[in-house]
């Protein structure tokens, strides 16, 4: 069963970047809110060696209808050439604010 509320959460390389794309994601209204976490300590390979960086995390709140749509404006808008794009459902909440989140993905 999918939900019909998601978290999408990307990460990205500078304070900057993340806010470019919070507010990217938001103006299109492909999710409500987003939030950002950092900075934060990623580790993780890539090219065969094990890397240690400071990231920023992007938290964007959305309707399932708009999921796809949003994965690839990040995926299109992100710096990197493999972002971490993850999708989690929100399997519960207040109706008050999921009912806003759906409001906010829709054209004004």
């Amino acid at each position: 069963m999918i939900s019909e509320h998601l978290v999408v959460s990307t990460t990205t390389d500078s304070e900057a970047a993340a806010r470019e794309l919070a507010a990217g994601a938001v103006e299109a209204r492909l999710g409500a809110c987003a939030q950002i976490v950092g900075p934060i300590t990623s580790v993780y390979r890539w090219d065969g060696r094990i890397n240690t960086d400071t990231e920023w995390r992007v938290e964007v709140k959305t309707a399932a209808d708009r999921v796809e749509a949003l994965v690839d404006h990040l995926k299109r808008k992100h710096s990197y050439d493999v972002p971490e794009v993850v999708v989690t459902p929100i399997v519960s909440g207040s109706e008050d604010y999921l009912a806003w989140v759906v409001a906010e993905t829709r054209e004004g």
